[in-house]
């Protein structure tokens, strides 16, 4: 993920990720934020991006694809993350679970 230098602009190993048509947008957070979950100002921009995907892709308005790369990771790690949190990534009715176990 991208770290915050002294200018105050992310910067991204390896370049920034390309990303087609992206906006930038401003987010206002209390400062009791940053004080309560003891997270930099860094952290708490990743943080932000990873929950804000992690949302959009839980509504259906993102692919797992397309949600990764707006928190700047690759699919297989935001899946993977996803996992980590205890956020399923396939929302299956039952019949369509008794359908993939019997396929399997």
């Amino acid at each position: 993920m991208g770290r915050l230098p002294r200018g105050g602009e992310l910067e991204f190993p390896g370049g920034r990720p390309k990303l087609s048509e992206v906006k930038t947008i401003e987010l206002q957070v209390p400062d009791s934020l940053l004080l309560q979950s003891g997270e930099s100002l860094v952290e708490l921009i990743r943080t932000s991006q990873f929950l804000l995907a992690v949302k959009f892709f839980e509504v259906g308005r993102l692919s797992s694809g397309q949600a990764a790369q707006m928190c700047h990771l690759n699919r297989v790690d935001f899946l993977l993350e996803l996992g980590r949190q205890g956020i399923p990534i396939a929302d299956l009715s039952s019949e369509e679970m008794q359908e993939e176990l019997r396929n399997v």
